[in-house]
């Protein structure tokens, strides 16, 4: 089953790194650990042991997990985006309609959203709403507090 999922460069890097490390210095600080319970006599009842060994397959999993990630995973193509409409990797200055609060939004793969940083998934209910429409549209969205009325000021698209 083909799972594609988009990053762009700098999150694709992040997670070859978390591979990386968990490869190479993790990985081993497992195997020394269960060696290291190993030694402590009867595996029947060491709970050392199977912490260690469970600790192990938790990492090993990871492994494999990050592994299938990167396999599936395509890098957007910064110099195709267009800031005509908002799309993926677009920043959007919009308006609340009711409050005149301005909040500004990068649009991000859903693995890279962080909101403490301003970027919010293409799967969120405000990205979706937003996607594809052009400077001045308004549009309204339905977020838990209720519907939510929004301008669109300004899209841009910052590296």
């Amino acid at each position: 089953m083909n799972n594609t999922v988009y990053y762009t460069q700098e999150g694709l890097q992040k997670l070859k790194e978390e591979l990386h490390l968990l490869e190479t210095v993790e990985r081993k600080k497992c195997t020394e650990a269960v060696a290291e319970a190993r030694e402590k006599g009867d595996l029947s009842e060491n709970a050392e042991y199977d912490a260690a060994r469970e600790a192990q397959a938790m990492l090993e999993l990871r492994i494999s997990q990050l592994k299938e990630l990167i396999s599936n995973a395509r890098v957007l193509d910064e110099s195709q985006i267009d800031t005509s409409k908002v799309s993926i990797l677009t920043t959007v200055k919009i308006k609340n309609i009711k409050n005149g609060a301005q909040l500004k939004y990068t649009l991000v793969p859903e693995k890279e959203a962080d909101l403490k940083k301003g970027k919010i998934s293409v799967d969120s209910p405000i990205a979706k709403a937003l996607l594809g429409k052009k400077k001045g549209d308004k549009v309204e969205v339905q977020v838990p507090a209720g519907l939510m009325q929004l301008e669109i000021l300004e899209i841009t698209f910052e590296k």
